[in-house]
């Protein structure tokens, strides 16, 4: 893995964000919808195996193409930079953003809520704008961000491809809901599990690069009490590097959670979403010094 790859994605990232035609990920959830169309049903036992079977047939494929690409000679590197692009969502995690600011500074609560409840997936008639928001983007920055560069640097482009396939997959079928239960099981194992460590090193970076003590507090005490692996330090400690308060009653599909308490603070406002940001975006920094240092370092011993 080049560090100059990495840093080329995330440039790229930053400058054009997500392609707005013909985006990979587009056509994946269209094949995805068709598989589990024809295949989720059956029994409890019967569901499980086949959402495995959906997983299988729609990651191996495309990441065995993407294995046999990088090992071309003149395309490469080109395929790594190209496919670290799509996987990353820096730039569309802002462009999402973005808007939501605009709307509640015009006071136009209705439209920031619609806004809202397009990134969260959540019932827009009951959120809550600015905690459903921020809670958003601390967590989607350790998928759509750390995740995508932790992949890379560990398995290149292949790596980053199938994590970023995974993880589409378990926001499509990873609910607990009747329809999506057993089927969407496998997924959502399987992104508890590609997503462990990268989870962790993101609630490493948003601790150091906000208020530290009360991050890594936040998270050793509150992050267990959430009911996923990953989210729950993220999310823990990004609401302590912030100051904030996060959690509470959620409705997800007509479904009301009551979400545990995470963060320490006052609950959070308009101006904690650019602050969000900012955590996300000085923490890629730290990312990116971290690895080319660690490059240096290493080129520098062999």
């Amino acid at each position: 893995m080049s560090a100059l790859m990495l840093v080329a994605g995330v440039l790229l990232d930053l400058w054009w964000g997500e392609p707005r035609r013909w985006h990979p990920l587009v056509g994946f959830g269209r094949c995805a919808r068709w598989i589990e169309q024809r295949l989720n049903r059956g029994d409890a036992t019967g569901r499980r195996l086949l959402g495995l079977i959906a997983v299988l047939l729609l990651v191996v494929p495309p990441v065995l193409l993407c294995v046999w690409l990088v090992q071309q000679p003149s395309v490469g590197w080109l395929i790594s930079v190209l496919v670290l692009w799509f996987a990353l969502g820096l730039n569309s995690l802002r462009a999402h953003t973005l808007p939501i600011m605009t709307a509640l500074s015009a006071g136009d609560l209705a439209e920031a809520r619609r806004l809202t409840a397009r990134i969260c997936s959540r019932d827009e008639a009951w959120l809550e704008i600015e905690r459903s928001a921020v809670e958003s983007i601390l967590e989607n920055g350790s998928d759509a961000v750390f995740g995508a560069l932790f992949w890379f640097c560990v398995a290149g482009a292949p790596g980053v491809l199938a994590f970023r396939l995974i993880n589409t997959l378990d926001a499509s079928w990873g609910y607990k809901s009747e329809r999506f239960l057993h089927f969407g099981w496998a997924a959502a194992r399987l992104d508890d599990l590609v997503g462990l460590i990268p989870a962790r090193l993101t609630a490493l970076a948003y601790a150091l690069c906000g208020d530290t003590r009360r991050a890594l507090s936040c998270w050793r005490l509150q992050a267990s009490a959430h009911d996923s692996p990953n989210a729950g330090p993220v999310m823990a400690s990004g609401a302590g590097a912030l100051g904030v308060r996060l959690g509470g009653l959620t409705c997800y599909r007509g479904v009301w959670i009551d979400k545990p308490c995470l963060g320490k603070g006052a609950a959070a406002r308009r101006q904690d979403l650019q602050r969000a940001l900012d955590l996300v975006g000085h923490s890629v920094v730290l990312w990116l010094a971290a690895i080319l240092l660690m490059q240096l370092i290493l080129e520098t011993w062999s």
